[in-house]
């Protein structure tokens, strides 16, 4: 088992001294990266602090006291965590800094923003693969690092303690993500969702009293997400490429057009997940790595060719996969190349194969909306309907049968 990280530092406060011209004395607890702080009511003068030390210069009855107790303190601290690891007890730094004060005599503890995303976003890597994907935790760390910024350049601090934590702040936050960090407005638009959750758990906790998005409203841009056509795809899947690796990458983003796997799922499909009915139809039966929502996806005959082209190849005998995936900025980088060599005027990426098969695959062969959903592994139909695209082919289909039945009518 992985042993607790566990460090107590003192320091001084000098951007904001007491009225006697004396720094208050503070101690910050981390334990494994996680941090609070406090006053611990005692102070000195700036010029007889010796941070390099932690301790106080000179013999003065107030220096020798206040040394006396920072030495009590760390050695009742690393005991009080040495007793809580011996027992196997769950340890933050928080519940070390109760056992130290006592429950009723610890003094007031000021929270701040970046300690408090820091601690949220340590508890979400912790369940990455159960309930958070990678890319949200390192959302939430993009999030923390751009707000650390902000908080530098306009306050001059390191952190903002919660209670100054307001409408100007989220709506600075907005500005300077927009021009700082020249993020589009749904990018915006997810990052100041991670600040939201932040503060509606601070005021779950009672951390602050007063939410500061009140008032303030962010609206999507919908994003028209392009598509191949049935012949855009039979294209590249019959175009010939002089080179391997612009071949597998043709043949993984086919792969993906034709079952509705996103990039990672293509990438973890292992042969545990092909199993065949008792018609002899073979599926693909795999839960999301994104949501673990359960796809079941009939295997068609061209992803059927190109699991059978690559059975044998040495990458995949070698990692137990049945498609040599590469990473997915290499994808991205070689599909350029492929849709130059097939005079396709689109951006293709990884994900365009999932918006195909929604659309020129299911939905414009008579699929209904919700079995496209079930393959696609989504929880409901609103999911799908941002995948799926109402094609002019699809109308015309339905119309003619309302024209049919028009004719049949007025007869």
């Amino acid at each position: 088992m992985k042993r607790d990280s566990f460090n107590v530092l003192f320091f001084i406060k000098k951007a904001k001294l007491l009225k006697n011209g004396e720094a208050s004395v503070c101690m910050r607890i981390t334990v494994n990266g996680a941090r609070v702080e406090n006053n611990i009511r005692k102070s000195i003068e700036p010029a007889l602090w010796n941070q390099a030390k932690e301790c106080a210069k000179g013999k003065s009855r107030k220096s020798c006291d206040l040394n006396a107790y920072i030495e009590e303190a760390r050695i009742k601290l690393h005991q009080t965590f040495n007793e809580m690891e011996e027992q196997g007890q769950f340890i933050t730094a928080r519940l070390l800094q109760e056992k130290f004060f006592g429950q009723d005599q610890a003094p007031e503890v000021v929270r701040t923003l970046i300690q408090t995303i820091q601690e949220h976003n340590d508890q979400c890597r912790e369940l990455v693969g159960k309930d958070y994907a990678l890319i949200t935790v390192r959302r939430y760390e993009s999030c923390k690092r751009y707000l650390a910024e902000l908080i530098k350049l306009k306050y001059g601090k390191e952190d903002l303690p919660l209670s100054e934590v307001n409408g100007e702040l989220v709506r600075s936050f907005e500005f300077y993500l927009k021009t700082e960090k020249e993020c589009q407005q749904n990018t915006v638009i997810r990052y100041m969702k991670c600040l939201k959750k932040i503060t509606n758990l601070a005021l779950a906790n009672e951390w602050i009293t007063k939410d500061p998005f009140i008032g303030i409203k962010f609206h999507e841009k919908e994003v028209i997400r392009e598509f191949l056509t049935m012949d855009e795809l039979l294209t590249i899947y019959h175009k010939k490429f002089p080179l391997e690796r612009i071949t597998v990458v043709r043949d993984v983003f086919t792969f993906a057009a034709f079952t509705g796997l996103a990039f990672i799922d293509v990438q973890q499909l292992a042969p545990e997940h092909i199993v065949e009915d008792s018609n002899g139809n073979l599926w693909i039966r795999k839960p999301r790595q994104k949501t673990k929502n359960m796809c079941n996806i009939p295997l068609l005959d061209i992803p059927l060719e190109i699991l059978h082209k690559y059975a044998e190849h040495p990458a995949c005998q070698k990692k137990n996969k049945l498609l040599p995936v590469p990473c997915n900025q290499k994808m991205n980088s070689y599909l350029k190349e492929i849709a130059d060599l097939c005079l396709i005027n689109k951006t293709l990426t990884t994900h365009v194969a999932r918006h195909s098969y929604a659309t020129s695959v299911c939905l414009a062969n008579g699929v209904s909306i919700e079995n496209v959903a079930k393959m696609l592994g989504h929880s409901n139909i609103k999911m799908t309907q941002h995948y799926a695209r109402v094609l002019d082919s699809s109308i015309l289909r339905d119309m003619n049968n309302v024209k049919n039945i028009m004719s049949k009518v007025m007869r």
